[in-house]
This record gives C-alpha cells, structure tokens and sequence, in this order.
C-alpha cells in the first residue's frame, strides 16, 4: 500500500519528535543571525601553518541518510562504488575540522530538506536534528527548500543553528512593499586575519522549474541585478577582503555569473544544484567556480591562504565520503535509526527488482526516467507519457552476486519523492514540437541565466532528434511518435504528472491543452502497479532522446570549458 500522505505525515512527525528528543537532538528555537564558529583544513589531513582557513562545503544532500551506490564515469564507462551516508560524512567532516579547530568553516549550498521518504513525510522536519548536529556555520535554500511551501521552508530553514543567506529571495506582498529579502543576503567572518564575506543566492527559475504552488507568496530576482551592490558594500563598507559567492543556481548558471562584470571583485562561487563534480576550479572572468557534488557522496574543501587580508593562494579539492575510510559516527547513526523507526518496515518493503543500474545522471535519456514513463504510458496507455526527471536519485547498481537487485518503497521515494497525481490531456503536433523547442532551450540556452536543472525532459512514446548548438526555435530536427513521424495537426493523448499551482490546462509546461483531467492515480501507485507485474526490470537507454552534436552519454549541460562530469 502506498502512503496515505497526509495522516502519515502527521503521525511521523510526532513519532520522529519523540525520537529527537531522545536523541537530544532536537532544536528548541529557531537560531540567529550568526552561525556557530567551527574550523578545519586542508585537502589532505595535514597540520595547519601560517595564516590560513579552510572551507568545507556539501550541497544538494536531498535527505540521502545512508551509505548508498554512487556513479562514476571512468574511460567512457560507468563504474559505482559506496559513497555517501550522513554518519560517514560527519566522521569524515570531524577528522577534517579537528586539524584546524579556530579556522574551518563548514557551509551548505542547499537541497537539504528535500530528497527521501523520511524527508518528504515529515516535511523536512526530521532532517534538522541531524543538521545540527553537524554545527553548519552557513546555509543556503535551494530550489527544494520550497517544496513544502513557503511558511514549511521557514519552520525549517529556521530552526536550523546556522546562519541564512540569500540575497535574492523576496517577500511576494503584491504591492509597492514588495521588496523585503526573506533572508540576510550576506555573512561575514572574521578568520585567520582575514574579514571574509559570504553572499547567497538560489535559482530565479525556480517557479518555472517546479510546481508553481510551492513558491507561493516568493519573488526571486536574478543575482546581477544587486550582486555588484553587496560586493561593493562588503569590500567599501564592510572592509572584507575576501568574497564568496554562495549559490544553488546550477553549473552553467554559475560559470555565466562567473564571468559577469558583475561579480568582479569575488573571489569565488561556492556553487549548486546540478549535482557537478568540479575537481579543478573553472576560471571565470572575474572569479572561480566549484560545485560539489550531491547526495553526501562528496566533500568539497578550500584550503585559503591569507596575506593582508587577502587570497594569497588557494587550494581545493573534492573528496569522496568513502566508507571504507570513514566509520560512521554513532551519534548521528543512532540518531537516524530513531528516525527510521515508525517507518522502517514499511519502507524496506520489496516492491520489484532490476537487472540493469537504475540512473539518472545522464542529460539527454536515462533508464530510471525510461522506467518511470515506460510505467505511466502502460497504466494508462496514452500516446506519450512525459517526466520532468530532473536529476535528483542517488544511483542503484546491480548486485554482480545476484544479477539482480531488489528495489524498495524507500527507493521509489527517492526516485519520486513528490507523490503526484496523474494528468492527460490532448495536445496537436505542432504544440508538441513548440514546446519541446522550449525545453532544449531550458536545458541549452547560449544566455546560462535562462537555464535550468541539468537536464532534459523524459518521455515514453516518442523520439527526438535535436541539435544542441543551434538556436531557439532551430533545435529540433525531427520528432516520431509511436513510432511514426509527427503529424502536425493531429493529436496526441499525453499524460504527465500534475504540477500544483499550474493552469488546468497545462501539463508538464504544455499549455493550452485540450480535455485536461486528473486520473485518480498517483504516481507511486502507478509504479507500484508496474513492478509488480513486470520484475525483474531491465531499463536501459534507448535513443529516445538524440542529439547531432553530442553523445547518449552526455553526463553536463556546461559547454564551452574544459570540465568533464567524473
């Protein structure tokens, strides 16, 4: 049976409060400006001399709590290993902070709340204990902080102990009022010698991106309209000599700022949201650029050397949370076992299994998105079936012993932690074709501020030929559906899922569809349904999705640079 979500909520919420306190980890009020000081150093775990502090940065966590398979992409193949688990990150960030005690900071770039079962029926709430515990200094709110809506985002951003930036998230008062930031838009510290200031922003598509429901009562600006403002008032007024750019904007997004006059005067974007692996910093015009990975598997540190207040030198590196390196702390693996407990059962519940990896870092297609709409189009058998399969989900490799691995209700909150309700509707070839043009542009606009997520949308029932490179409009070369070519005036049954707070007559950023209705099926019971009838599966990549001018393997939106997704 799937979750009844609303009584299961509320019931998980107070079963995980009473859990908490036990734990004694539970937050009593919402904290304060200023995050508590924590410190620690370098890439390698080696002692501290001179002046120098060191950052250690997570982002886009998505409630990952245990150890979990990982994807690499090794000589052009895919390779996974254990990665991840918030007790082995907390062991590892302690091994790290104990080396340099008065001079680590550790900050978060966002997507925390939001990413699992555990996550999503507490509505964030269980997940800020083991927040805390981790002593954050700074957090930013990515684009799933808002899933819960607006007053659920601020329960929870605020009863973290860190301290909140973002300098581009406003009160939405719908009057001349309306220009009240909901958060600081900087943080300064004093550290190693050195006046250091830190700005935040997240990503303004983000009512485009997501249901538009869930941002309600938000304004969101892009970053250059006042990021040159803060620079100047943290270098002229504040005295900082050093800045960073803390973001949940997506790699592309980022490189674009990066090399926007704008920003001159940063010294780096501390980056998010597409889940990128930066190993080296890429340079930008006018600062450098990291972002660190997703789902706990990864630790990004700085190392900063400081003279006269200043960036001497740096040096950063991504590191693996490896399990086999770093036991889990006990206190936060208590603390998670008390946080499973009214659920456990429940959600290790085995729902179907694969014989091929279930993925989704892949841009273009990925077989965990092929499985989602291959499931939707056989539930209700429409011509199409769409998903925006975003690229949250850790991995889920297949056990070499076996053949086979099993997949759990857990797991199907990962790869769908928004339970959303079907929807059809009918829509003519030729709103077909417009609006896949609209979402290559999403994906590959030449502008990076008009892009979003990291990937491209999934479907079932058709197959798309594109050419990334040309211009809006220009991208699409040809589109078949079930087989045939696009016919033009005909229509289409599609089904997608809902997305709250769209017009009735909108489907996955369709618009203007005909007969819209909700089917009365949500889409884990769908899936449900599905592997139940046909496990073991096998999803694979099927050239659904194809583009002229780059490979089915294509693992980053970011063109132009040097970096590769590893």
């Amino acid at each position: 049976m799937a979750f009844e979500n609303n009584n299961s909520r509320r019931s998980f919420l107070k079963k995980t409060a009473l859990a908490s306190f036990a734990t004694g980890l539970l937050p009593v009020s919402p904290i304060q400006a200023e995050g508590s000081v924590k410190q620690q150093h370098s890439s390698s775990l080696e002692t501290t001399a001179g002046n120098q502090f060191t950052i250690l940065y997570t982002s886009d966590i998505h409630a990952q709590l245990h150890t979990h398979d990982e994807f690499f992409w090794e000589n052009g193949k895919p390779v996974y290993r254990k990665r991840g688990g918030l007790a082995v990150l907390k062991t590892m960030i302690e091994a790290h902070r104990k080396l340099d005690p008065a001079h680590t900071l550790l900050l978060d770039g966002g997507d925390y709340f939001h990413g699992s079962a555990i996550a999503s029926l507490s509505e964030g709430e269980a997940l800020i204990p083991l927040l805390n515990a981790f002593n954050y200094d700074l957090i930013l709110p990515g684009n799933w902080e808002v899933v819960y809506k607006k007053k659920k985002m601020l329960y929870d951003m605020g009863h973290s102990n860190a301290a909140k930036v973002c300098a581009n998230m406003w009160h939405d008062t719908k009057d001349a009022d309306n220009g009240e930031l909901i958060y600081p838009p900087y943080w300064i510290k004093y550290i190693a010698g050195a006046k250091v200031g830190f700005i935040g922003y997240t990503d303004h598509l983000i009512p485009k991106r997501q249901s538009p429901a869930y941002s309600e009562g938000i304004r969101f600006t892009h970053a250059d309209q006042n990021v040159a403002k803060y620079i100047k008032l943290l270098k002229e007024v504040e005295g900082c000599g050093i800045i960073f750019i803390v973001t949940h904007m997506g790699l592309a997004q980022q490189v674009g700022l990066a090399n926007n006059p704008a920003v001159l005067g940063a010294d780096f974007i501390l980056g998010a949201d597409t889940h990128e692996r930066v190993r080296i910093p890429i340079e930008g015009k006018y600062c450098k650029v990291v972002e660190c990975g997703a789902f706990g598997s990864f630790l990004g540190k700085l190392v900063v050397q400081v003279k006269d207040g200043k960036i001497s030198s740096y040096q950063y590196d991504l590191l693996d949370v490896d399990p086999k390196k770093y036991p889990p702390d006990p206190t936060i693996a208590t603390a998670i076992q008390k946080i499973e407990v009214p659920y456990k059962k429940d959600l290790s519940t085995i729902i179907g299994s694969t014989t091929t990896p279930l993925v989704r870092y892949f841009v273009l297609e990925t077989p965990m998105d092929n499985l989602i709409t291959d499931a939707i189009r056989w539930k209700f058998k429409p011509d199409i079936a769409l998903s925006n399969g975003f690229r949250f989900c850790q991995p889920l490799a297949v056990d070499p012993n076996k053949g086979k691995t099993a997949i759990t209700r857990e797991f199907l909150w990962n790869m769908l932690p928004v339970d959303s309700e079907a929807k059809t509707g009918w829509v003519s070839g030729k709103q077909l074709w417009d609006w896949l043009e609209k979402e290559l542009h999403n994906a590959f606009a030449k502008d990076p501020s008009k892009r979003f997520g990291g990937w491209f949308v999934r479907f079932s029932g058709m197959e798309v030929n594109f050419t990334i490179s040309n211009e809006l409009g220009k991208r699409v070369n040809w589109v078949k559906v079930k087989g045939s070519p696009i016919e033009m005036d005909k229509q289409y049954s599609v089904v997608a899922c809902e997305r709250e707070g769209d017009p009735d007559d909108t489907l996955c950023r369709i618009e203007k569809v005909q007969q819209p209705k909700k089917l009365g099926a949500n889409l884990h019971q769908v899936m449900e349904e599905y592997l139940a009838i046909h496990s073991p599966i096998a999803p694979r990549q099927e050239n659904r999705a194809t583009a002229t001018d780059q490979p089915s393997t294509l693992l980053t939106q970011l063109q132009g640079t040097t970096y590769e997704f590893r």
